[in-house]
């Protein structure tokens, strides 16, 4: 066991089942991915073969979840992929996959503050009449404060704030998928999306790429399992739900979508719009009404801020477990006497947040296609490569626990099956960094070494506790005991 102060702990018991899935699934931003994600999946990727590419991206995190939520049962750690990594293939290896997990999160979390300020902005300048026309920044460092203050405070205040807004943008998107369902579209409802031929069609490995980014945060329920009640069941019951929730709604929405234009004008309709991330508020003009439209555009905003406050809060908490564990300065392993939230981690997250906003508007890079497009797929790359690590080492943390029982199939085959997916999909990241980025060939190569040089920094940290002989060193990642 770590020694920590019952005073430096994570407020124990706060939440539920259903708790832990709303920050797993507003963290996957659905309106966020269903409005800008997936009209690009389809653009870029394999058109009316992205439902398809969803369900198959489902069935992949489904076969990683086996593993994962087994070991789960066994560590209950706010350090997720990195209590994972150490206590199956070593500290060292832990050491690495905990820089790359920091680098991940806060990546992702930053890069969403580009595409919160861009969404802000347009809407609000659209629905004042241009009364009110700031540029992105301002909407940025204005969700940027909101985020710190919530961050600070205790966790079930922001799981409350993650409910509402999250049921608000199911709802929303579920009201138009029906509503095209009922009109039939102009081809009537077919299935031809989940076909093969269907799936094969442009460039299928782009569009399971997109796919795959869009599910990103689902990986979080471990994060909270010092937080959740019960985890040995929280967390595998949240993992399960929220792969579900969101792989089941992304591939009937995006159904529905497909279904709005018909199959054999999708890719028309598509390429004949300025913007493919207004695709949504075409089908809503269409099939509801405007006012549907600016609900959406105004939900857009808080699915965003929603993705902002789950990343901070994962981000937060991995400073927390680094700092507690000797990875990262030991004052970042306290706790809020009252709040008992890790309020120095998150404190440093809002202020690299900070940071790098300003670099990004102090050399006029655009929000959507630099801060949001670079940083984003920089953090799924990231955690694609965490969960090709993680797999491995559940079937090494097994192998040398055989007390601990657990069928092979949850232990060897499914966590084998998944570890190999995910470093092809990790390889095939690397391979497309520049179509999916967009970023110049410089770029497309400089911020996927990021990783590689996260992992030898985090790995090198730990190296370097285990020369000096500390006894901090054999607990990295261990369990935390309620």
């Amino acid at each position: 066991m770590t020694d920590i102060t019952s005073t430096d702990r994570l407020r124990r018991n706060a939440l539920g089942v259903a708790a832990v899935t709303f920050f797993v699934v507003s963290a996957a931003a659905p309106l966020t991915a269903v409005a800008g994600g997936y009209p690009i999946a389809m653009l870029l990727g394999n058109g009316v073969g992205v439902p398809l590419a969803v369900l198959i991206v489902m069935a992949i995190l489904l076969v990683f979840s086996v593993g994962y939520t087994t070991m789960a049962q066994h560590i209950s750690n706010a350090g997720s992929f990195y209590a994972f990594t150490a206590r199956g293939l070593g500290g060292v290896a832990g050491g690495a996959a905990a820089y790359i997990a920091v680098l991940a999160y806060n990546a992702m979390q930053v890069g969403l503050y580009g595409l919160f300020g861009a969404v802000a902005a347009g809407t609000v300048a659209g629905m004042s009449g241009g009364a009110i026309d700031q540029p992105w920044w301002v909407w940025a460092l204005a969700s940027w404060a909101l985020v710190g203050i919530f961050g600070y405070l205790k966790i079930d205040l922001s799981a409350k704030i993650l409910a509402i807004l999250v049921a608000a943008e199911y709802l929303i998107v579920v009201l138009l998928d029906f509503a095209i369902l009922g009109n039939g579209g102009p081809e009537g409802v077919s299935t031809v999306s989940f076909t093969p031929s269907a799936f094969m069609t442009g460039e299928p490995i782009i569009g399971m790429l997109l796919c795959f980014a869009a599910f990103m945060g689902f990986e979080a329920t471990t994060i909270y399992s010092e937080e959740a009640r019960d985890p040995e069941r929280t967390v595998p019951r949240a993992t399960y739900l929220s792969v579900l929730v969101i792989g089941i709604f992304y591939a009937f929405t995006t159904w529905c979508m497909v279904i709005g234009t018909g199959s054999s004008k999708l890719m028309e309709t598509l390429g004949g719009l300025a913007d493919p991330t207004t695709f949504i508020f075409v089908l809503s003009d269409q099939y509801v009404g405007s006012w549907l439209t600016a609900v959406i555009s105004l939900l857009l905003i808080s699915s965003v801020f929603a993705a902002l406050l789950a990343f901070h809060n994962a981000a937060a908490r991995y400073f927390y477990v680094l700092g507690r564990e000797g990875l990262l300065p030991a004052h970042l392993g306290k706790t809020h006497n009252e709040h008992q939230s890790p309020h120095i981690g998150s404190v440093l997250q809002t202020v690299l947040g900070v940071v790098i906003l300003a670099i990004f508007i102090v050399t006029a890079q655009d929000p959507v296609l630099g801060l949001f497009a670079w940083l984003t797929n920089l953090a799924t790359l990231s955690v694609i490569t965490l969960m090709a690590i993680v797999s491995f080492a559940v079937i090494v943390f097994f192998r040398r626990q055989p007390q601990l029982g657990g069928s092979a199939f949850k232990t060897m085959l499914m966590p084998l099956l998944s570890g190999v997916a995910l470093a092809v999909i990790a390889y095939q990241v690397v391979t497309h960094f520049d179509v999916l980025t967009g970023a110049s060939p410089a770029l497309a190569i400089g911020l996927p070494v990021l990783v590689p040089i996260a992992g030898v920094l985090g790995a090198l940290v730990a190296f370097q506790m285990k020369q000096s002989g500390s006894a901090r060193f054999a607990q990295l990642g261990a369990h935390q005991d309620k």
